[in-house]
C-alpha cells in the first residue's frame, strides 16, 4: 500500500517521526513537506502549497496521513478531484487549543491565537481518524474543546465534540531509540551528572530547573551538568546566568548536530530532572530514559505514561519542594542509582522496531475499509 504523509513543518520531532515511519514501515511511504519554519504561516498557507505538490504528483495513495500543522479541510477542498475516496488520518504531535502561548506573543492580546486552534478543530472534523501521541494529549484536547468552542457567539457546533471523540485514539510516538545505542561502556564522572536535553524555551520552566541546581551548589553537593537542546534568539535569560554560575560544573553547554555525540552525552548523564510545564509526549525525556538516566518528572502531563505504576513513587514529584528533595537525595546516592540502572525498559516500547507494525496495521485497515488497499 502507498501512504502519503502531509507535513508542512518538516523539522525536529515532526521530521524524525515522518522519516522514521518511512524507513520502518512495510508500506511505501511518501513524504510531501515544507521546511520547518514560520509555523504560523505553515498552518495558514501550508495546505495550499502541499495541495499543489499533491496534484502534480500523479499518484493516488491508499491513505493520506496529515499532521496537526496542516489545515486538512483546506487541503481536501483544494484537491477534491484527486483525493475523493482516499481515507485521511491526522496525527497530533501537539495542538493549538491547549498549547500554552508565550505571554510575549502579540497574537494572544489581539485574540488571533484562536484561529490556530480552530484549524486543529476543523482538521479533526475533516479527518476520518485522529491519533494523539499520548493519553494525556487526547484527554486534554477533548476536555478543552467545549470551552474553546463556547467562546464563539453562535452556531458553535458543540455536538461535533462527540464525533471527534469517537474517531480519536492514542498512537504513541514512534522513535529511533535504538540509534542511541553505543558500542562499549559509557564514560561516567565521579560526581553525579545532571542533564537538560530540551528546547531552551519558557514552557520547559528552565528557571525552576536551574534554581534547584543553584541550591545544590549552595549546599556544596557536588555534581556535573550537561545542557543540550536547541536555543533561540529570545531564549530565557536564565541560560546565560547558569552558564556563568555553574561554569565549574559544566561538561557541555549547547546544541549538538551529531546524533552520535548526543547519544554519548546522554549516556554520560545519571539524572534527568524535568521541570516542563508543557509536553504532549516528551520525546527528549524518553530518549534520556532510554539511555539509563534516572528520571525525576512532574506528576502531570504525559510523563506518568512513561513510568511503570509501581515505580512512580520514585520518579514523580508533586511540587517544587518535593522535586528538590528527590533531586538532592538522588544526587547524594548516585552510586546506588548507577548500580541499579535499568530504566530503558520503561520506554523501549516506543522504538520503531516495536511500533511500526502497529502503525502499519491501523493504516492498512483504514485503507482496506475504504477499498483503497
Amino acid at each position: 500500500m502507498n501512504i502519503t504523509i502531509l507535513e508542512p513543518f518538516l523539522s525536529g520531532s515532526h521530521q524524525k517521526w515522518a522519516e522514521g515511519y518511512q524507513a520502518h514501515s512495510r508500506h511505501e511511504v511518501r513524504i510531501l513537506s515544507l521546511k520547518g519554519r514560520y509555523w504560523k504561516w505553515r498552518m495558514h498557507g501550508g495546505a495550499v502549497s502541499l495541495a499543489g505538490q499533491f496534484a502534480g504528483g500523479g499518484s493516488r495513495p491508499g491513505l493520506l496521513l496529515a499532521t496537526d500543522m496542516l489545515d486538512v479541510a483546506a487541503f481536501l477542498g483544494l484537491t477534491r478531484k484527486h483525493t475523493a475516496g482516499i481515507p485521511v488520518a491526522t496525527y497530533f504531535h501537539e495542538n493549538q487549543v491547549t498549547y500554552p502561548w508565550s505571554p510575549a506573543d502579540e497574537d494572544v492580546s489581539l485574540r488571533r491565537d484562536n484561529h490556530y486552534g480552530f484549524i486543529n478543530y476543523t482538521s479533526a472534523l475533516a479527518s476520518g481518524r485522529i491519533f494523539f501521541n499520548s493519553h494525556f494529549h487526547r484527554r486534554s484536547f477533548m476536555d478543552a474543546l467545549p470551552s474553546f468552542l463556547g467562546q464563539f457567539p453562535d452556531a458553535r457546533g458543540l455536538h461535533h465534540v462527540g464525533d471527534i471523540q469517537e474517531k480519536s485514539s492514542v498512537l504513541a510516538l514512534g522513535m529511533a531509540l535504538s540509534s542511541l545505542d553505543l558500542a562499549g561502556k559509557p564514560v561516567k564522572h565521579a560526581e553525579p551528572t545532571l542533564l537538560w536535553n530540551h528546547r531552551w524555551e519558557y514552557d520547559k520552566a528552565p528557571e525552576e530547573f536551574f534554581n534547584a541546581l543553584f541550591r545544590l551548589k549552595a549546599e556544596r553537593i557536588p555534581f556535573k551538568l550537561i545542557v543540550l537542546g536547541a536555543s533561540y534568539e529570545q531564549s530565557p535569560e536564565i541560560f546565560r546566568t547558569a552558564r556563568h554560575v555553574l561554569k565549574e560544573e559544566i561538561i557541555h553547554f549547547g546544541y549538538t548536530q551529531s546524533r552520535q555525540q548526543y547519544a554519548r552525552l546522554l549516556w554520560q548523564a545519571d539524572i534527568l530532572p524535568v521541570t516542563s510545564r508543557q509536553d504532549y509526549f516528551g520525546g527528549s525525556v524518553v530518549e534520556a530514559i532510554y539511555c539509563n538516566c534516572f528520571p525525576l518528572l512532574p506528576n502531570r502531563l504525559a510523563y506518568p505514561e512513561h513510568i511503570p505504576e509501581k515505580e512512580r513513587h520514585r520518579h514523580l514529584y508533586e511540587n517544587e519542594e518535593d522535586f528538590y528533595a528527590k533531586l538532592r537525595d538522588v544526587a547524594l546516592n548516585v552510586r546506588a542509582i548507577r548500580q541499579n540502572a535499568a530504566f530503558r525498559h520503561f520506554v523501549d516500547r516506543y522504538d520503531w522496531s516495536n511500533l511500526a507494525a502497529e502503525y502499519d496495521e491501523i493504516f492498512g485497515q483504514m485503507a482496506s475499509e475504504a477499498g483503497n488497499k
